[in-house]
């Protein structure tokens, strides 16, 4: 173990797993560039040449197509969009075809594809350029969705995701690329549909997702002040859910609060609090459950706004504070 970026440990395992199998290539536009994707694909053009590292024209669903095409015919590409907006575009190949294959043709035929779409917010890139479309593709049969938080986290489930046999959407934010981590040299994965506690507790359960794990975390430390002991739980895999992670803790603290970086409605928090209403549990809960989500409104382009906009532990804490005021009877 050693402490190394979020941006490193992502850079560190790309050059080794296509160091380890060379039916690994990445596909995508902007790829050598670090205005798109910061340090995360440095050196891997000079070290695998442009057979491996094939930088393309802006072109999401061709690109899309490519990539699935070539998984059917046993390579295992990684499919990079430098800014998940524009996922858009390629949402035919993904949703009617990647996300169908095996289904359509009784799990004879293999997708090994890793969609990597990265989420640029903040900075004043506004609506088009500050998407989470997480939800979105969790929606979708035939997908699984991971979002790491940490370097330790990038690194096992990237693994992971390229090893698997169907596709899968791996999500990072670049609000993530600077926080430091320990990180095994060698390869290692991290199983796909299993959340982790970081912080254990008793009061109130904060199951958070990506970037906002880390504020959840923050969030917990300053209820520590005002002798709230909260348990900080970070999915990591969006889907599948880790149902269990999340059951054993609200049962235990029997309030929950749950942030996410997309937007409030039809989102993943609002699947969570599906799930749990769901459950026995429900009959157990003290308080209602609380969403600490991004607003029913696209990006701003104002540096103050975007203030306002994007959530932090200052909010799940208010948020948090106004379900222990609460004790159902």
């Amino acid at each position: 173990m050693r402490p190394i970026s979020y941006a490193k440990a992502i850079n560190e395992t790309l050059h080794q797993i296509m160091e380890r199998d060379n039916r690994i290539f990445i596909i995508g536009q902007g790829i050598t560039s670090p205005w798109y994707v910061g340090s995360t694909t440095a050196d891997l053009l000079e070290r695998f040449g442009q057979k491996r590292i094939i930088e393309t024209p802006v072109s999401e669903n061709g690109i899309a197509g490519a990539a699935i095409g070539s998984a059917l015919a046993g390579m295992r590409p990684v499919l990079v969009h430098p800014r998940m907006d524009f996922m858009y575009y390629a949402m035919d190949q993904i949703a009617n075809h990647a996300a169908n294959w095996r289904y359509m043709f009784g799990g004879q035929m293999r997708i090994p594809l890793t969609i990597w779409g990265i989420i640029n917010r903040g900075g004043e890139q506004a609506a088009q350029h500050s998407q989470a479309l997480q939800a979105m593709f969790a929606h979708i049969p035939g997908l699984k969705v991971v979002m790491p938080s940490t370097p330790f986290d990038a690194k096992g489930l990237l693994v992971s995701c390229v090893e698997s046999d169907g596709p899968i959407v791996y999500i990072d934010d670049r609000w993530l690329y600077h926080y430091i981590g320990d990180v095994p040299e060698k390869l290692y994965s991290i199983p796909l549909g299993k959340g982790i506690i970081r912080r254990k507790g008793k009061d109130i359960t904060i199951a958070a997702v990506s970037y906002m794990a880390h504020e959840a975390l923050r969030a917990a430390e300053l209820l520590h002040n005002q002798e709230i002991d909260a348990e900080v739980i970070d999915l990591r895999s969006i889907k599948p859910l880790d149902e269990e992670i999340l059951l054993d803790s609200v049962k235990k603290t029997g309030r929950l609060v749950i942030a996410d970086g997309g937007w409030r409605s039809y989102g993943i928090a609002a699947e969570i609090v599906s799930r749990i209403a769901e459950s026995p549990l429900c009959r157990e809960l003290k308080a209602p459950i609380g969403r600490v989500c991004l607003p029913d409104v696209p990006a701003p382009s104002s540096s103050m706004l975007e203030g306002y906009y994007y959530k932090k532990a200052e909010d799940i804490v208010h948020v948090a504070n106004k379900l222990l005021e609460v004790e159902y009877v």
